[in-house]
């Protein structure tokens, strides 16, 4: 009997052990108002916020919960860093190169011109330098950020005229964003930086000639095709672009470390969700152009042989005033000759992927 109820207590034991294995560790409670840069159903930029709440607040069992705020309930979608920063809103998700008034890198993060694709951009952040030094550059701002969301490359925008020529962008009233908006000011254009949520209205009312925003699917959210049926590729403005979760660093700081884990690998989950969503919904919103009448017209590669030098001209002038900016482009630029040998002989040429 006393074998018996010695195995008997030993199996207790090690059912009860089982238990709590299985059970994953509780957090601790977070109640975060997150005001979001762009409305949340755009596909692949804002929609990973759904997912990283969701998924937060499955693991944790409720405990850990993001609630999302659409742009200007909270706060304008420009004011989301000093917001986060000084602490009236613990969190914020946001597309940083708004802010590259304040901060002049920020646009190499959230979209630069003739840059990385998103695999060799998800390297240099994760594996190499740019992690780093984005929290380097926000630590002075009170913010610990962190990627949760990555598309691939934009459309080059819409345009009333076709473009076959650098002179095409002279004079035009463009709104265009980061460092492309740099490079078009370079050549002649005025540029303005309009929110995603006024475009539409700013293009009916000939605010502006021409404007960016996004991907093939997200600018069909907005309506642009509607107004412009002229519509310019690739984006060599932005060939990538990403949105991050800013977080006070006193908030993120005062977090138990298995908290911040889950926030992390919450963001990681959300950057690879959004990435599939939108690559499934960009084919289908240029299929669907092509049966409106919408010309998604090709830049000829002169004219983006001429881009690239003006942009590279830009760069270097603005990483010649700012030290931050230097570094992460030196560090971008040395990766993606690093890269260049994958990249150029790993993959198959794009012509043998067709399309017809």
């Amino acid at each position: 009997m006393s074998i018996n109820r010695n195995v008997s207590a030993l199996s207790m034991a090690a059912l009860f052990c089982a238990g709590l294995a299985a059970t994953p560790a509780m957090a601790e409670k977070v109640r975060w108002q997150v005001p979001l840069a762009f409305p949340s159903h755009l596909v692949g930029l804002t929609t990973p916020v759904k997912h990283l709440s969701e998924s937060l607040a499955a693991i944790s069992g409720g405990d850990v919960q993001l609630r999302y705020y659409e742009p200007g309930e909270l706060v304008p979608p420009f004011e989301i860093m000093d917001a986060v920063g000084s602490g009236k809103y613990p969190a914020g998700y946001t597309w940083v190169g708004y802010d590259q008034g304040t901060i002049p890198a920020l646009p190499l993060y959230s979209g630069a011109p003739f840059n990385m694709e998103p695999p060799a951009y998800l390297a240099w952040y994760y594996e190499g330098d740019g992690k780093a030094l984005l929290e380097e550059i926000y630590a002075e701002r009170n913010i610990h950020p962190m990627l949760c969301s990555i598309i691939g490359p934009e459309g080059a925008g819409w345009f009333k005229q076709q473009i076959s020529s650098l002179d095409d962008f002279q004079g035009l009233r463009i709104r265009f964003a980061g460092i492309g908006g740099k490079v078009l000011e370079e050549l002649g254009s005025s540029v303005t930086m309009v929110p995603g949520a006024e475009i539409f209205q700013s293009l009916e009312r000939n605010t502006i000639d021409a404007t960016e925003f996004s991907q093939p699917a997200i600018d069909k959210m907005l309506g642009l095709d509607q107004i412009v049926k002229n519509y310019i590729m690739p984006g060599w403005h932005q060939t990538l672009t990403t949105s991050h979760l800013l977080v006070n660093k006193d908030v993120w700081n005062k977090l138990e470390p298995e908290t911040r884990a889950l926030v992390e690998m919450g963001c990681e989950s959300a950057t690879l969700k959004g990435f599939a969503q939108s690559e499934w919904a960009q084919p289908t919103a240029l299929r669907e152009y092509e049966k409106e009448g919408v010309t998604a017209q090709v830049l000829p590669e002169p004219v983006l042989r001429e881009l690239e030098k003006v942009t590279n001209r830009v760069m270097d002038d603005i990483a010649a005033e700012d030290e931050m900016f230097n570094r992460v482009l030196t560090s971008q630029r040395e990766f993606m000759k690093h890269h260049a040998i994958w990249h150029g002989k790993g993959y198959l040429p794009r012509d043998f992927y067709q399309y017809n």
